[in-house]
């Protein structure tokens, strides 16, 4: 299977919205593409409207329509869309779009900030990517971040925050300039920097005092499934390893698949259908399947992360900790319209191995705790014991 996952909101809020959440620590996420093949399009039945492949026919001939008469393809494409009730349909410029496929290599063009938002509203940079523009201008963790272009960012959503670092409203390239002002302590300077095209970090490892191994996966980006793989091989001995996909909201499938593989040894890791045809994914055999495994959730686990989940949760090879999934198990395929632009349509659902679906209800953790979730996944390692 060939795929990937496409997270966008139900309900489009600006250009560019749902490519910034990567960037935002909550990847894009979504759905399987590629080997599919295309639905059929000729002569649908009236009763067939409401199936994948007449909703993907309604909205590139609402597209091609406006063409002819002279109007946005792209807007009558989104007016189709809204009016389908699919909640995770979306359009996309055709600039948006490349950038998203961008992103899915795991590439993107910024400064290299990773943000939070604060009670108080304050825009707090959480992270520095190494060897990045931001890291040039010795920009650090814990600095303030007041404005962006002149433009204060005090209290706006950090989607918003990223998309002004990016400069998504002017499709701003590699080699463009962005003004940032900082601040640190009591002092307060500005630093105008490049963007550049940087690699995503989607998979890091770090070693717990008690010896517990954590691989934090930010995202399902291209290599992410060998990386878990090399992750897991390199974890010493017997050591217990934390699979943290908090905030995870999906990516490749295919690399979901892969990093299943790490700890399976072979067999289902999910079903799904794609137009009405039903299909399999399997994990690769050879995996580690004695390492004791907790794999930390939350909320913001979505779609393929969930997918994994559900795999190794189903299969008994891990124990789940954290908080409901967020519940995002449908297909989306994407459709070239007659701008260049794309649209992104839900086509099927998939379901665990033990045959649950997970679109709308997410996943619930063995052990559900809010609080502390780190700590009590720790906990649980040490109760699976020394499989040796």
């Amino acid at each position: 299977m060939s795929g990937r996952d496409l997270f966008c909101q139900p309900r489009r809020a600006g250009r560019g919205a749902a490519l910034t959440l990567l960037f935002a620590s909550v990847l894009v996420a979504g759905a399987a593409t590629g080997s599919f093949g295309d639905p059929d399009r000729k002569s649908p039945s009236p009763s067939a409207r409401s199936t994948p492949a007449a909703h993907r026919e309604t909205v590139t001939d609402a597209a091609a329509e406006a063409m002819a008469d002279g109007k946005s393809p792209m807007e009558a494409a989104e007016r189709a869309v809204s009016r389908s009730g699919d909640r995770w349909g979306a359009v996309y410029s055709q600039g948006e779009y490349e950038e998203f496929e961008e992103a899915l290599d795991g590439q993107y063009t910024g400064v290299g900030l990773w943000a939070r938002r604060e009670r108080d509203g304050r825009i707090e940079v959480t992270r520095v990517q190494s060897g990045s523009p931001a890291a040039a201008a010795g920009i650090r963790t814990g600095d303030r971040l007041r404005s962006v272009d002149g433009e204060k960012v005090d209290g706006r959503p950090v989607t918003e925050v990223v998309s002004l670092l990016r400069g998504d409203a002017d499709d701003a390239a590699a080699g463009t300039k962005v003004s940032l002002g900082l601040e640190r302590g009591t002092r307060a300077w500005s630093e105008t920097l490049r963007r550049a095209k940087l690699s995503t970090d989607s998979v890091t490892v770090r070693k717990l005092p008690g010896g517990v191994t954590v691989i934090k996966v930010a995202a399902f980006t291209k290599g992410v499934g060998d990386a878990v793989r090399t992750a897991v091989e390199q974890t010493p001995g017997h050591a217990g390893i934390v699979l943290d996909l908090r905030g995870n909201s999906g990516g490749l499938v295919t690399e979901a698949a892969t990093a299943a593989s790490a700890f399976l040894d072979g067999g289902l890791v999910a079903t799904y259908d794609v137009n009405g045809a039903q299909r399999s994914l399997h994990a690769d055999p050879g995996g580690d399947t004695t390492r004791p495994l907790v794999a930390l959730v939350d909320g913001g686990t979505m779609s393929a992360a969930e997918l994994l989940t559900g795999a190794l949760q189903d299969r008994g090879r891990a124990v789940v900790v954290g908080s409901r999934t967020f519940g995002k198990g449908s297909i989306q395929m994407p459709s070239r319209l007659p701008d260049g632009s794309v649209a992104e349509l839900t086509v099927g659902h998939y379901r665990t191995p033990a045959g649950h679906t997970v679109d709308g209800r997410g996943i619930t953790p063995d052990l559900e705790v809010d609080a502390e979730a780190l700590e009590r996944a720790e906990t649980v390692l040490s109760g699976l014991g020394d499989p040796s």
